[in-house]
């Protein structure tokens, strides 16, 4: 068992439930909400994130992207630690979990209203496990094409909050893009020091990804930018609907932000960017937590 709780890297759902938190805590300030909704969107997205964590380790194995030269934690197919066939029962596995909790959660989420908003959110959720998938399976996988940053923001940012949001009030505040791009643009953060990490084997390797297009410098603007922004679009949100210094409690993220922000600027050794990782990870759990709690206080 534990080599298979290695393998769904564990570390990575802090982030992937940021916007699934984000959305039902939108949606209690808005009136509406359903525990069960919250319930299973959780249940839902961890099966994705693993899936997609899976696929990841399969599809960069297989490649070759994952090699001894590889910066940061080995991979359970790329040690030996998990055979191919093993792998590919395991995404067998947790495509069908994703499908079942998934059509669960659309059933008591979309219930009442017209069958039309249900096959869209069925066809969003197959979306969703085709990009957990293709991100580096399969012939031309997005990730090496420079493509998965837009891919996060989409899925972990806007489809992951609206969604969500949508599924508890059967109606959308478009304000609510405000924050939930905050949350696509931090989780794009994540990804971009990863990719900063691993750069060097990635380009190698043929991995294309933005950092290998755009080239360190400039993957250093590119990341302080996200940072900046994501922070904008949260206070413009607060500012639009502001009535409370409560709801600015999520600034408390800021000085970990900055921090990082320094740290990519100043590092030297790609392997310094690991630490990063699951900082500003937390930091955007940190970030979903304190902007729905300055929201809740605020209308309680």
């Amino acid at each position: 068992m534990k080599k298979w709780l290695k393998a769904f890297r564990l570390r990575t759902l802090p982030l992937a439930l940021s916007s699934i938190i984000l959305g039902s805590f939108l949606a209690y300030y808005s009136g509406n909400h359903s525990p069960i909704i919250t319930v299973l969107a959780i249940v839902t997205t961890i099966f994705l994130q693993v899936l997609s964590n899976l696929a990841n380790d399969y599809g960069d194995t297989v490649s070759g992207v994952d090699n001894d030269n590889r910066v940061g934690p080995a991979r359970s197919m790329q040690s030996g630690e998990i055979s191919k066939g093993e792998m590919k029962m395991a995404l067998i596995i947790f495509t069908l979990l994703s499908l079942v909790s998934g059509i669960t959660l659309i059933y008591f989420g979309t219930k009442g209203i017209s069958l039309n908003t249900g096959l869209v959110f069925f066809v969003l959720g197959i979306a969703a496990i085709a990009a957990a998938m293709k991100y580096t399976m399969g012939k031309n996988p997005y990730g090496y094409m420079g493509l998965g940053d837009l891919f996060v923001f989409l899925f972990f940012g806007l489809t992951g909050v609206l969604g969500t949001y949508y599924l508890h009030t059967h109606s959308i505040d478009w304000s609510i893009v405000l924050p939930a791009t905050s949350v696509g643009l931090f989780s794009t953060a994540v990804l971009n020091l990863n990719n900063m990490r691993d750069r060097d084997n990635d380009a190698k390797s043929g991995k294309i990804t933005l950092v290998v297009k755009m080239g360190i410098d400039n993957a250093k603007i590119y990341h302080t930018l996200l940072i900046s922004l994501s922070v904008a679009c949260a206070l413009i949100f607060t500012f639009m609907h502001y009535t409370s210094i409560y709801q600015l409690i999520y600034l408390v993220i800021v000085p970990v932000m900055l921090s990082d922000v320094i740290v990519v600027w100043k590092h030297k050794v790609a392997a310094t960017l690991d630490a990063e990782l699951k900082k500003v990870a937390l930091a955007t759990l940190l970030f979903s937590l304190s902007f729905g709690a300055g929201l809740i206080i605020n209308y309680a």
